[in-house]
Order: structure tokens, then sequence, then C-alpha cells
């Protein structure tokens, strides 16, 4: 066994010892008969091959155990303050996490956490992205993750921007089919309640229709398409049907005929 591993080891029994945490110079201390290069050596290795995380408790570096179960992605080419923020950005997921949670978790000072903020995303490790709730504020996360449709707004929103006319265009569309629907339904010759199940349709029949239609230039899914049928069921053009297995039906609501305009009568 060389010399760093036999140092890891000894690492690794100085930390179970002190679960909540050992810094740089309780290792100094224990270990006074190794050389500082093999120590740190040690300490890096068990860092990269995560056994060790590294935290900051105030502005001193703490090290411990790592939890089995808690997985890092970082990379092994960065240093130890990337390392720490990399860490508490992974946290966040594709919700991101703010800047002043990064800091506060961190301990860094400002200046310094904008600097090894700025290293990460040069790197394409981090990213900022913009959030439709705090148009100002930037939240962080993974290089390669899609943002939550929390952060983003969703499909109906571009640049922080609501896409009012893209909703209404979709809007149609749904109602545009709920008629061919019902209009396709009304050749049955099954019956009255034949027709009324014709008529109806799922979120995926809708979205099936969209998807070959061609109308939208990015993405939408099920989910999507059910927040626009959900605006046609309150505009009150259609009803919202429940099924056993907790997923809905859409069928159109024929429109009642038009009340008459007042009529002027002359009596003579």
């Amino acid at each position: 066994m060389d010399e760093i591993a036999t140092v890891g080891f000894q690492i690794i029994a100085l930390v179970r010892d002190k679960p909540e945490g050992i810094t740089n110079d309780d290792l100094s201390e224990a270990l006074q008969s190794v050389a500082v290069e093999e120590r740190l050596q040690a300490v890096n290795k068990l860092l990269v091959d995560g056994v060790l995380e590294i935290l900051k408790r105030g502005n001193t570096l703490v090290y411990r155990l790592k939890d089995p179960g808690k997985k890092s992605n970082a990379p092994k080419d960065i240093d130890n303050e990337e390392r720490v923020i990399y860490n508490i950005v992974e946290e966040g997921s594709n919700k991101g996490i703010w800047i002043r949670d990064i800091r506060e978790k961190s301990n860094l000072v400002m200046t310094q956490l904008t600097k090894v903020l700025k290293q990460l995303e040069n790197k394409k490790l981090i990213k900022a992205v913009k959030s439709v709730n705090a148009s100002k504020k930037k939240v962080y996360m993974l290089y390669n993750l899609e943002p939550d449709r929390s952060i983003t707004g969703g499909a109906w929103y571009q640049d922080q921007d609501f896409e009012a006319e893209f909703v209404d265009v979709l809007n149609q569309q749904c109602l545009r089919f709920l008629r061919m629907k019902r209009d396709s339904a009304r050749t049955s010759t099954d019956g009255p309640l034949a027709v009324q199940k014709l008529s109806e349709c799922s979120v995926a029949d809708v979205h099936r229709f969209i998807s070959d239609f061609g109308i939208s230039k990015i993405s939408l899914d099920e989910d999507d398409l059910e927040t626009i049928l959900k605006t046609v069921v309150y505009d009150g053009k259609a009803e919202r049907i429940a099924q056993v297995d907790g997923k809905f039906l859409y069928r159109l609501i024929e429109a009642p005929l038009e009340p008459p305009g007042l009529v002027q009568i002359s009596v003579r």
C-alpha cells in the first residue's frame, strides 16, 4: 500500500471520530509525522473519490465523511472552493439556487463567491438562469440541467414574457379539434349515447392533433395541452369529465341559441 493511501486511511479514522467534521488544523495536529504535501494529496484523493465532502464553517474549511447515498458529479480537476460551490449548486437540482443561499451555505465573501461562480460558468459546469418569478434575480444550476417549469414559466413564456398570442392560438386549435370530434360523432347512427361518447377526447388525442398539425415550434407535452384545455373549459366552451383512473376526457358544449334581440313594438 502506498504512503498516500495509508495517510488516507488515517484521515478517514480521524473523521469518523468527528462526525461534525474536521479542519485542516485538526488534521495537522493529529498527523504531525506526515508531510504537509502528503496530507494534502491524501485529502484531495478522498475528495475526488467521494469519500469526503468539503464544507465551509465560518471562514474555515471542514471535511466530513460523505453520505454513501449522496453522490456528487463534481469533476476531479477543480479546486476545493470550486468543489464547495459546485456541490451546493448541485443540491439545488433543476430548480436552481439563489446566490444569497449559496453565500450562506459557503460562507464566502461576495467578491470571492462571484469569482468562483464565474470560474465554474466559464468551465461550463454551472449556469445562471433568470426566473420568471423574479426577473432581476438569477438562480444557478448545473450546466447540463433543463430548468424546472417553475423557473422558466414553461411553454407559455419566452424570455420571461407571457406568450398570450401563442396561448390563444392553442386555445382555438383545441376548440377546433373538439368541434371536429363532435361533428364526426354526429355521423353515428348508434343513438345519442354513442354520439356523446364519440365526441369525447383525451388529452393524448389533443396532443397528437397539435403535434401533427405542427403549429408549435417548441415541444409541448400533455401537461401543456391539458392547461390549454382547462382554459377552454373555463371559457364555458367545453366540459371536463372525470374518469375512474383519475384522468379526464373533454367534450364540446353545445352552445345555446343566441337570445333574440329587443324587438320594438309599435302600438297603434
